[in-house]
């Protein structure tokens, strides 16, 4: 299945309206991937190897060092645009709604990474995040991310015993 060569072309008015701009159409795969490897993503440590393909395992961008916040928040701040939606959220009941901008996301995510900095946590200390679908549940994510703590995100509806479980497998503080 992995190795799957089948090809299913979208439909030509769909084609037409499609963000892809064509000299993308000229370059093969790895070509593709490397450019915007290099182009799109801010690095600590360029990537030194592209891809690494044992089906069915993929390691992609070898030797590269990134920071998930950085990409995802900060350079947009620094590229300008502060002030455009990062994301709209949307809870329940219907009709709850919050937006937040770069720059919002980017004060409640320094905020919170404060937070979590003064309660010991910091690059490697392993992090559960226990929320329900509230926007802050992806501002945590990305204040663990901006200090190099490894998170995982446990689901509201597991048991108690489930959820030990899980926080106790990554050995969370």
């Amino acid at each position: 299945m992995l190795l799957e060569e089948r090809r299913y072309p979208p439909p030509p008015e769909f084609a037409a309206q499609a963000n892809a701009q064509g000299d993308l159409y000229e370059l093969s795969l790895e070509e593709l991937w490397e450019r915007e490897g290099r182009n799109r993503v801010t690095w600590f440590e360029p990537f030194d190897r592209l891809l690494e393909w044992e089906p069915p395992y993929a390691k992609w961008y070898l030797g590269g060092k990134l920071n998930v916040c950085l990409n995802c928040v900060d350079r947009h701040v620094e590229a300008g645009k502060g002030g455009k939606v990062a994301y709209h959220w949307e809870g329940e009941p219907e009709g709850e709604r919050r937006s937040l901008t770069f720059a919002g996301l980017q004060a409640e995510v320094v905020r919170f990474a404060n937070g979590l900095r003064s309660l010991g946590v910091g690059k490697g200390t392993p992090v559960g995040i226990y929320m329900g679908m509230v926007p802050e549940l992806p501002v945590a994510m990305l204040a663990c991310a901006r200090l190099g703590a490894p998170h995982t995100v446990v689901f509201g509806g597991f048991s108690a015993e489930s959820l030990s479980d899980r926080l106790n497998d990554m050995e969370c503080e």
